[in-house]
């Protein structure tokens, strides 16, 4: 077991673009070190996301700092990401601090606003190196936006304030990546770039011989180590910061399966919520972008969103208000998650304009509760049963603005410790919930699918599926890193 510091070493993850890989290489290495016997901790400076989770503090933090925090086996913490963005414009977002909302800006308010921030990130990242010997720090976009280099937190601001060592992944699967990591170096300041120890190249196919001259040549040329190429693995699944797999996935099962539709809100929350179904080998899940065919399904559901209202329109201008009541009069299903809850009731109303222009929406009408969106939001992590059935366990968690009333409480569709949640229409063809990460949980998975109609299921465990997507990243960075070269860079500090 490596002996506890009384200070932790911080190592950070920055990526050449968004979506090079960042988030999975820190949890692999969150996981692959916690394996080695270190005390480690993940760390995201600023996030920008609309997939968040909520910790046991009651504090919000993005999703990909929750399943890092799971890699090293830890309870997610507000620490582990003390700025989170979520966008409720193409210009504007809620800033939460230390898993509180605290204000709306827009991104010329939250670029002069960066200063105080920092103090944020520097605060929870000072408990961390209290409490933990090693901190692996993901970075946000790329370290090269020149426009953003005033006062960042993200990138190499927050690596010149700790004093950090810097490794720079690209993915090779986009093209450019020589390009990419030669450009990134080159735009950086002579102190930045002697800060990066170390660069991987992300998501390789084919002979990783005809890589070996480049390699080369970029170690030549910016005296910075390739400490390695990561294969693409076809079979990872690591929960999205932010992007949506829009990749259909047949059903892996020749027995009995289920499709699903979701409609893709232009502010969609938390649709990691639906990873589990996705991953299904009994599930066909479709995400229907505008513009597109709504297909027949078994299951319409609908997701949570930033922006309900807006996105209540969005569902009109889209044709799924027709969509919805002939899937209804053909015997489909209907499930609403958190705004979604929200759009089956009777009205919407934001009185203080939390999400944006004050006013009232009339709902889809399906149920006759009303919600008020509120300043205070609810942030819990929950248990319970559904009403129908003691026996089936559920978990999840809550986050929304809104506060919905007249529920009758006889027809809730779930018990929890101290109220019930949701809804269940007369006929049981509808239902609703306020509850994120529903699906996780394997009883409360089978239930669920079971009312859709899928109801001779295979054995699945989407928490398993996880837990082997972890590990194989891990295994992984293993075999194709220089980990010894990365435990030098880490002991240097």
């Amino acid at each position: 077991m490596h002996n506890k510091k009384k200070q932790a070493v911080t190592l950070m993850i920055q990526g050449t673009t968004s979506d090079a890989g960042k988030s999975v290489l820190v949890a692999g290495l969150c996981r692959l070190f916690y394996r080695m016997g270190y005390h480690v901790a993940p760390f995201k400076p600023q996030n920008m996301a609309l997939n968040s989770a909520v910790t046991q503090e009651g504090g919000e933090i993005g999703r990909a700092q929750a399943v890092q925090a799971q890699a090293c086996r830890l309870e997610p913490h507000t620490d582990m990401n003390p700025i989170l963005l979520k966008p409720n414009s193409d210009t504007g977002a809620q800033v939460i601090i230390h898993g509180k909302a605290t204000s709306q800006m827009d991104a010329r308010s939250y670029h002069a606003f960066k200063k105080t921030a920092m103090t944020a990130v520097l605060e929870s990242h000072q408990r961390l190196s209290q409490e933990y010997d090693l901190i692996i720090v993901e970075g946000a976009g790329s370290p090269a936006e020149i426009n953003l280099r005033d006062n960042d937190i993200a990138n190499m601001g927050f690596a010149e304030a700790v004093d950090c060592p810097v490794l720079l992944v690209s993915d090779i699967d986009k093209g450019g990546v020589f390009a990419h990591l030669y450009g990134t170096v080159k735009l950086l300041s002579p102190s930045e770039q002697q800060r990066i120890k170390g660069l991987i190249i992300n998501k390789f196919r084919g002979d990783i011989a005809l890589l070996e001259s480049g390699n080369h040549w970029l170690e030549e040329t910016l005296k910075i180590h390739v400490l390695g190429v990561l294969p693409y693995l076809h079979n990872l699944h690591i929960e999205a910061e932010d992007a949506i797999s829009y990749q259909a996935k047949e059903p892996e099962s020749a027995s009995k399966t289920i499709k699903i539709i979701i409609p893709v809100f232009p502010r969609i929350s938390n649709h990691t919520d639906f990873d589990a179904l996705r991953l299904h080998p009994q599930v066909e899940l479709l995400f229907i972008r505008e513009s597109q065919t709504i297909p027949s399904a078994d299951l319409i559901i609908l997701p949570g969103t930033k922006s309900v209202r807006a996105d209540l329109q969005w569902l009109r201008d889209n044709h799924w208000e027709a969509a919805i009541s002939r899937h209804l009069r053909y015997g489909g299903k209907l499930m609403g998650i958190c705004g979604g809850l929200q759009m089956l009731g009777h009205q919407i109303h934001d009185p203080l304009g939390i999400e944006g222009t004050s006013g009232s929406s009339q709902g889809l009408g399906y149920f006759n509760y009303e919600t008020t969106l509120e300043a205070e939001k609810q942030l819990k992590q929950v248990q319970g049963y559904f009403q129908g059935d003691n026996s089936i366990q559920l978990t999840g968690y809550e986050i929304h603005a809104g506060s919905t009333r007249t529920i009758d409480e006889s027809a809730a569709l779930i018990k929890l410790q101290d109220k019930t949640d949701g809804a269940v229409s007369e006929d049981g063809q509808i239902i609703s919930t306020y509850l994120h990460g529903i699906f996780d949980h394997p009883q409360a998975c089978r239930y669920l699918l079971n009312w859709a109609g899928l109801d001779a299921q295979q054995h699945y465990d989407y928490r398993d599926f996880q837990e082997q997507g972890i590990n194989l990243l891990a295994d992984t960075l293993e075999e194709n890193l220089d980990i010894s070269a990365i435990i030098e860079i880490i002991n240097k500090k």
